[in-house]
This record gives C-alpha cells, sequence and structure tokens, in this order.
C-alpha cells in the first residue's frame, strides 16, 4: 500500500507531504495505481521547482517508493493551486481503487 501524508498548519496552509510504500495494485511495472500515483506527486514536484520556483526540501528513494517534501516558508497561491490539484487527483485514485492500496491522510503540523 502506498501512504501519503499531508501537512498543514493551523490555518490550513500546506507545509509539504510524505509518500511511502508501492501500492500492490499489480506487479512492478504493471502497478497502474503506483504509476497515477507516481505521475501525480512527481508532476507535483516538478511544477513547484519548474514553474513556480517554490523553495522545498526533497528526500528521496526511489527503491522504497519513499518521497518527503517539505516547505519551510509560506508558499505561494499558484503552489497552493497545484498542492490542491495533487490533492485532488490523489482522492480520485482512493476513490476509484480503494483504501487498500493508497491511504491519503492529513496532518496538522
Amino acid at each position: 500500500m502506498t501512504t501519503i501524508t499531508v501537512y498543514k498548519s493551523d490555518n490550513e496552509s500546506y507545509k509539504g507531504f510524505t509518500c511511502k510504500g508501492h501500492a500492490g495494485f499489480g506487479v512492478s511495472g504493471k502497478d497502474i495505481v503506483c504509476a497515477a500515483t507516481s505521475i501525480l506527486v512527481i508532476n507535483t514536484l516538478n511544477s513547484l521547482d519548474d514553474l513556480v520556483h517554490e523553495e522545498m526540501d526533497v528526500k528521496t528513494d526511489e527503491s522504497t517508493g519513499y518521497i518527503d517534501c517539505r516547505f519551510p516558508n509560506e508558499i505561494s497561491e499558484q503552489s497552493k493551486l497545484l498542492m490542491d490539484s495533487m490533492v485532488m487527483g490523489l482522492k480520485d485514485i482512493v476513490n476509484l481503487y480503494g483504501k487498500k492500496y493508497l491511504k491519503l491522510r492529513f496532518e496538522e503540523v
């Protein structure tokens, strides 16, 4: 199962997210849940970096499916929109394929 924890402050501002594990929907290389989740997360990271130049601290481990992204400062409105879009897409994956493969959590920091 892939677990994604989205971190927000008490004023609902995004502080980052952590993605761990592989979905296990299918065999490696053919797991559509893992692929969809990876595309959303990696595209969001690339967009935050290349399009809006958001400051981020990112750690990854491809072999375990681990991605940790933290925002050291308040993010821009453009970055908030990108994060909202990622969360919307992840919720859609959970709704389509179930919590057995993708768990989406929110945590206040």
